[in-house]
Parts: C-alpha cells; structure tokens; sequence
C-alpha cells in the first residue's frame, strides 16, 4: 500500500446547514389583511363615513339629503431584494448542496420584512384622498399613558382594559374583528406577574399555554422583539406596543416572492446566486382601530 495513500482522504464536512436563531415566520401577515395589486400605488378600501336619521317634523315636507363622508385609503409599494453568492468551490467542498438552505434563510429574512413594513405603518403617515395626494397621521387620542397602572409602567392589566376600552368606544365590531397585540419578551414577562392573568381563579379557562400568554380579555398576544421606542406621552422614551383590529391594517402584495437559483457567469469561479425578491407595501385603514399602549 502505498504511503502516500493519506494524500487521498477526504476531508468530513458537516452534512447538516443549521439555522441560527432568528424569526421564520411572518408574525403579523395573518393577523392584518391581505390584498394583490400591481401599479405604482393601489386602494384597498373606499371609506364612508358613519350618518344618522333625519326626524320626521311635519306631513309633506320636501326631502332632505344625506351626504357620507368619503375617504380613499392608499397602500404604496416597496422594492426589496436578497442576493447571495455561494461560491463554486466552495460547493465542491461540501457534501449537500447549500442553495437550498440558503433560498430558505432568504425567505426567513423576507417574512421579517413583511412585519417591519406592518409594524411601521401602524403608527406611521397614511396616505388617503381620491389620488393618495392627503398624508393622515396616526390619532392623538388613540393611546394608553405610560402612568396607567402605575407611573412610568411596562405592560400591565390595566393597560390592556384601557386599549380595549378605546377599541370598544370606537364601535370596533369585538364579535367579528379579532384583536391583536404585539408583544416583546420584556412586556410578555411583565404580563406574567399579573396574579389576575396567570391565576386560574380569575379565568373560565387557562391563560399560559406552555408557559405562553396567547390569549387573554379577547386579546391574541404575537411575539415581535423588534418593537421600537419614541417619545412617549409623558416625555419619557418607551415602547410602542400596538393593539389592533385585523380589519384596521392592510398588506399589500405585488407579484408575490420571487426566489430562484442561478450560476452567475459574469463572475470569477462561475459562482452560484440565490436570489430572492419582493415588492410590499402597508397602510393603516382606520385610525380608529389602532392603539398605540407605551410600555417602558
């Protein structure tokens, strides 16, 4: 046998790509609405506004008229795009075939982005009139005080009646619109020391479910780490944690996700791209369905 046989062995690469931690799943998508457009910008709703009844006075009088309030809610798109290069000699290297789990890391990233559009236009300038020409800022009036349930608070009980409070005084439909709440792990930890969420005394069913709160008051809890600070009510910085009516926010789609695999041959060592590519937008509907709780 010859000694220089060793020169021979093959080098054992891992045969596994794992993951690092990161969010996968688009937290928000199925928790707003959903529509597909192409164009530079589209409409998802026409609004009337709300009317009442005239009285009735005298037999015979001429007709009056009524007139709604009308309004146009604009989404705008945004172009986003994932290229990643694997080099050729670096596949000859490895025992799978790393394009996969790099198109899957790619898509990863695209549903992070799904939410941070969302997020964003939450409490962000909406764009409404019959052109999108009018920019509507978030509502004044749509917010829970940092003091609530205790000066310069996190997320507590009190804060979730409150926001609910709001939703409920605006008409929000409670029977047929769900309402969501976007948490982080700070503010899911602060719900935990809540004796009247964690308690089953106080509730018809449990709250955790493995140790989460999921539900609770009619409110669907969705984990988001990437919640961001302002300048709260109070002049202090905190967090804005958004409650929600499904029907209140809107993502707009345009031609969906493309993602493909090719070999660039442009390029030295003839290298393999995994490309991915998006084009989404997101607007507010209603002011009135959104409600922006600070938390520190």
């Amino acid at each position: 046998m010859s000694q220089n046989l060793p020169d021979h062995y093959v080098m054992q690469y891992a045969n596994t790509i794992a993951m690092l931690l990161q969010q996968k799943e688009s937290r928000f998508e199925s928790a707003v609405t959903v529509g597909s457009y192409i164009g530079k910008q589209a409409s998802p709703v026409d609004q009337i506004g709300a009317i009442e009844m005239l009285p009735v006075t005298t037999r015979f009088a001429p007709m009056g008229r009524v007139d709604a309030a009308l309004d146009r809610r604009w989404v705008l798109p945004s172009d986003f795009e994932l290229p990643q290069l694997i080099d050729s000699f670096d596949k000859l290297r490895l025992l799978n075939d790393p394009s996969s789990a790099y198109l899957q890391n790619a898509l990863m990233a695209a549903n992070r982005k799904k939410d941070a559009v969302i997020y964003a236009a939450m409490f962000g300038t909406a764009k409404t009139g019959v052109e999108g020409g009018t920019s509507t800022a978030f509502g004044t009036s749509q917010f829970v005080s940092v003091d609530t349930g205790g000066a310069a608070s996190g997320l507590n009980l009190a804060k979730l009646k409150a926001a609910k409070q709001i939703l409920m005084a605006n008409e929000v439909d409670l029977d047929s619109d769900p309402i969501f709440c976007a948490i982080d792990a700070d503010e899911h930890n602060n719900l935990l020391n809540e004796v009247q969420i964690v308690n089953t005394d106080y509730n018809d069913r449990p709250v955790l479910v493995d140790g989460r709160i999921r539900s609770f008051l009619g409110i669907n809890f969705l984990h988001y780490e990437a919640v961001t600070t302002a300048t709260d009510d109070q002049s202090g910085t905190s967090k804005q944690i958004p409650m929600w009516a499904k029907s209140g926010m809107h993502l707009g789609m345009w031609n969906g996700v493309e993602t493909n695999i090719t070999q660039r041959e442009d390029l030295s060592g003839r290298p393999w791209q995994a490309y991915l590519a998006m084009t989404l937008g997101a607007t507010r509907l209603e002011e009135d369905k959104i409600v922006r709780v600070w938390a520190r």
